[in-house]
Parts: C-alpha cells; sequence; structure tokens
C-alpha cells in the first residue's frame, strides 16, 4: 500500500498560465504549464530504488506504483506541470526551451524530512517539446538511472533514480541524427531532487524582461532552499549568488576528481543547486585526455571537455548573473562574486588534488607536481581511474621495477611504456614519492583511496546494460549497480568492472560517442 503524498507546492507558490491544452507553443509570464502525462498502454515497472522508495513512502509491490511512475495514474493533488526556462546551448541564445520531455508530479517529504520533487522524463509531449515528442526508450532511461545513482554513491550532489519503468510503446529514434531510424522501447525515469530550478529558469524571464517573475522566482527559491539566508533583500540576493557560485566551483571539482564529463553543460543544464542534473551524452575519462569529450555534436568546438568544464561553469555563473541584475540596484554585488569564482574552484580543487595523491595537506610546491602530473599522463594513454588507484599502491621506497609493475595495468599501450614514457612516469613518482615520505602510509592510503574511485560508469558497462535491458534482462544493470553503490571499495568478486575498456568498445556506437539521443 503507497503512502505517498503529493503536494502542489511549486505550482501554487509560482505564476503559471492559464492556457491548459498540450500544444507545442511560446509561453509568457508564466513560471510553469500544467501538462497531463500521455498514459501508457503498459505501465510496467522493471527496476526501482528500494532505500528511496521507502524514504517516501511507496510500496513497489503495489500494482498500482507502475502507474503512477508513468503518469497513467494520478494521485490526489498532484498537478502535473512542465517548467518554462530558456539557455545558452553551446555558447548561443537559444530563446525558450523548457522541460521538452519533463513533466513533475509534485513535491513530497521523505522519513528525514527532506523535500523532494518527483518528475517523469519521457512521459509524453509538453508546451515546450517543440520538434520533439517528449518520450523516452530504453536506452536514454538506463542511462539516466544508472548515472544519477552512480553519481550519488561517489558522494557527488546530483539528482536521484526512483524508477524505471517500460511504457508498452515503441519510439522512433534517430540516433546520431543521420536519417537512420530506428524503432525502440519506451521507457520512462521518475528522477527525484530538492529542486529542478535551472540557471535557465532566470534567463527566460530576463530575455522577456519579465523582471517581477525574477523576483518572485528568486524569493521562492531562497526561502524554500536557502532559509538559512534570511528574508530576500539585496544582501541575502548577493549571499544566494555566492552559494550558487560555490555550490556548483564545488560540483564541477568533483566531476574534475573521478573524470566525469557531463558533455552538455548548457545554461538549462545546470542546476540553481549546484547539483548534477540531465544526464545525456556523458562519460567518464578512459585515458587522460583535457580535450576528450563525448558528445558526438560537439566533437569539433569540444566546448564541453573535461579540461574546459570549470571555466564553463564559471561562463554559466555569468550568463545566470546577467539575469538577476534586476535584483540590484548596480552590478557590483554580481561582479564582487564572480571574481571569487576562480579561487574558489581552484582551493575546492588543489584540496581535491592534495587527497587523491594522499596529501596531509598543501605545500606552496604542490602546485608544481599538479602540472606535472597532468603532463605526465598525457605521455601516453594512461586510464585515470586505474593510475590514481594503483597510485596508491606504490610507497616512498619502491624501487623503480616495481613502480612500473604497478602503473602498467592503467596503460592501454603497455608496448609504448618504454625509454622515455617510462622515464617521464618515474621521474613523476619520483618527485611524489619523495612528497609523500613524510606521510603517514595507512592515513595516506586512506586517503586516497576515499578520493579516487576503482568502479566508475564505464561507457561500455552502461552499454552492457542497455543491451541487456532491451532483450528484457535486467539483472546486468543490477549486477553494475551493485558495484557502483561502493565504488571507492575493493571488492574482490567484482575485479572485471574495474578494468581498462576493452578494444571492441573503442569505436562501437555507445562507447565513445553519443549524442543527446543517446
Amino acid at each position: 500500500m503507497n503512502s505517498l503524498q503529493l503536494r502542489p507546492d511549486f505550482t501554487n507558490s509560482l505564476p503559471g498560465e492559464s492556457e491548459t491544452d498540450n500544444y507545442p507553443r511560446q509561453v509568457y509570464k508564466s513560471v510553469w504549464s500544467k501538462t497531463e502525462p500521455t498514459p501508457a498502454s503498459t505501465p510496467t515497472m522493471v527496476v526501482h530504488n528500494e532505500s528511496l522508495m521507502q524514504a517516501l513512502g511507496i510500496d513497489a509491490q503495489d500494482p498500482k506504483t507502475a502507474e503512477i511512475f508513468t503518469g497513467s495514474t494520478l494521485l490526489e493533488n498532484c498537478l502535473p506541470y512542465s517548467m518554462r526556462y530558456g539557455g545558452h546551448q553551446f555558447g548561443n541564445w537559444a530563446g525558450q526551451l523548457g522541460d521538452g520531455r519533463a513533466i513533475s508530479l509534485g513535491e513530497t517529504i521523505d522519513t528525514s524530512g527532506a523535500h523532494w520533487t518527483l518528475q517523469l522524463k519521457g512521459a509524453g509531449p509538453t508546451p515546450f517539446s517543440r520538434q520533439g515528442d517528449g518520450y523516452a526508450v530504453m536506452r536514454s532511461s538506463v542511462r539516466e538511472y544508472m548515472c544519477a545513482e552512480a553519481m550519488h554513491h561517489l558522494g557527488i550532489a546530483t539528482t536521484r533514480s526512483l524508477t524505471l519503468c517500460t511504457t508498452g510503446e515503441n519510439i522512433a529514434r534517430d540516433i546520431f541524427y543521420d536519417g537512420t531510424v530506428t524503432m525502440e522501447q519506451g521507457a520512462i525515469v521518475c528522477r527525484a531532487a530538492q529542486s529542478f530550478v535551472r540557471f535557465g529558469n532566470f534567463e527566460i524571464h530576463a530575455a522577456s524582461q519579465e523582471h517581477e517573475l525574477i523576483k518572485i522566482l528568486a524569493d521562492y527559491v531562497i526561502t524554500r532552499d536557502f532559509p538559512h539566508l534570511g528574508a530576500p533583500c539585496a544582501d541575502v540576493y548577493q549571499q544566494w549568488f555566492r552559494e550558487v557560485m560555490q555550490a556548483t566551483a564545488t560540483t564541477v571539482a568533483h566531476w574534475q576528481r573521478v573524470g566525469f564529463v557531463h558533455a552538455v553543460m548548457n545554461t538549462d543544464n545546470m542546476s540553481i543547486l549546484g547539483h548534477t542534473i540531465d544526464y545525456g551524452p556523458y562519460g567518464w575519462l578512459e585515458e587522460y585526455d583535457p580535450r576528450w569529450t563525448p558528445n558526438y555534436v560537439d566533437n569539433t568546438m569540444r566546448r564541453y571537455s573535461y579540461g574546459n568544464q570549470p571555466e564553463i561553469a564559471r561562463w554559466n555563473m555569468y550568463k545566470l548573473a546577467n539575469a538577476l541584475v534586476p535584483l540590484f540596484e548596480s552590478t557590483e554585488p554580481l561582479e564582487e562574486v564572480l571574481a571569487e569564482y576562480h579561487d574558489t574552484f581552484d582551493s575546492t580543487w588543489h584540496q581535491m588534488l592534495a587527497n587523491k595523491l594522499g596529501l596531509a595537506n598543501l605545500q606552496t610546491t604542490d602546485k608544481k607536481l599538479f602540472e606535472n602530473l597532468w603532463s605526465t599522463l598525457s605521455l601516453t594513454d594512461t586510464d585515470f581511474t586505474i593510475f590514481f588507484r594503483q597510485l596508491s599502491k606504490i610507497q616512498p621506497n619502491t624501487d623503480q621495477a616495481s613502480v612500473r609493475t604497478t602503473l602498467l595495468p592503467g596503460f592501454y599501450k603497455p608496448d609504448e611504456y618504454t625509454n622515455n614514457i617510462e622515464n617521464g612516469f618515474i621521474e613523476w613518482v619520483t618527485q611524489w614519492q619523495q612528497r609523500i615520505q613524510n606521510e603517514d602510509p595507512d592515513a595516506r592510503i586512506e586517503k586516497m583511496h576515499a578520493a579516487n574511485p576503482k568502479y566508475v560508469l564505464r561507457n561500455y558497462l552502461a552499454l552492457n546494460a542497455i543491451e541487456a535491458a532491451e532483450g528484457g534482462d535486467f539483472d546486468v544493470m543490477e549486477n553494475i549497480m551493485q558495484v557502483l553503490r561502493n565504488p571507492y571499495d575493493d571488492q574482490p568478486n567484482a575485479e572485471s568492472y574495474a578494468a581498462r575498456r576493452p578494444a571492441w568498445a573503442t569505436s562501437k556506437p555507445g562507447c565513445t560517442m553519443l549524442t543527446c539521443s543517446s
């Protein structure tokens, strides 16, 4: 029996449009639009997050649960809606975007008192679907479900996954936008978040000169999600913007720490809480390459590559600041916060790097150690995740031959690990060994293991889960998820999940290059 209760807090607190028919359109002077989900012909829940469901009072065994989380049955007090927002996409203003295939059901509170908004992704068209159909398929839904949970267990702020349901429909998809259309299984992810408000929610009102809505939305966000700041006023607006900046910088630093590439850092995909949101063509670094992006459409510009993520976050903060100007008498408070971004990110990132290298404290000479690290990893195709885990096995007195043996599992082209390349790695490791010679070895290893995951959601693992799920087998997905729930722990029976990307995955679609339809 489900005890889940939904509250229409968002829609009760913020202006919505009076039009209730569901057709693509430009929306004005509104934060949200009422949007009825399209009922599924055969709603079936195939995967669920048991711990989160229990916290929300949801019974996975209740036959109606699948109906609720496909939007086929609406609970009492449920006023489904889609949000209006705009955004800068690949550096260009894209105008009105909005929830094109996301429909929020309402808000609820878990057993700990935390607020959650529940949202269906793929439950049909919305007023913001533009040329899209509003549906999602098994492939993209598995990727969304798995990645949100993987990020959560890595300790990175993120939306959560609650359920994965199939709909019984077949959906047409052109994965690489080349005219090759295939029919795929329809699926819906119910995702949960403290808030789904994005930078773009403010940008659309600024672009439309709806200054009063900027204030109404900002006051709502501050009161609901930043209550410690007090009643909204000029000083509070600045401190709120500062906390958004700090949260954003921290989350991106965590992405860098684990080698995660979001790949679509448009302003409409940036959470006002600094949470990771909207999992599309993401990926984890295999071989270290700061210019790598898994996004097929960004393969030339590489705007959202791994190495660009910190600066793109700052650029996005600048665009948010522009949207918030009407809250202030001058731009000085916003400029003051923006000027703090680099110091905020750098201090956070350098501390994370110190943890990755097992350093108890930072020293001025460590900056050079960090710089040399990246140039060393670039000498050959070095697996980002494996390198740091293997590094933790090296002691200050480990000899060069043993260093070579220890690092070898992290190289994709071990035959290249000779002469100059080997000397380069030995030179850096020797610097690092000198740096850690006075560190407590047990504390160092513990610190390194806590900062360097052994298991991440490599794209080939996600593809394995997708192919099995499309055949009706969800055990592969669950087995991977079970490992990823403890990504920092050594798991003797799961060594295969920590291995380098296999050769077959270097060119197979879905492993290296993806699109927003992936």
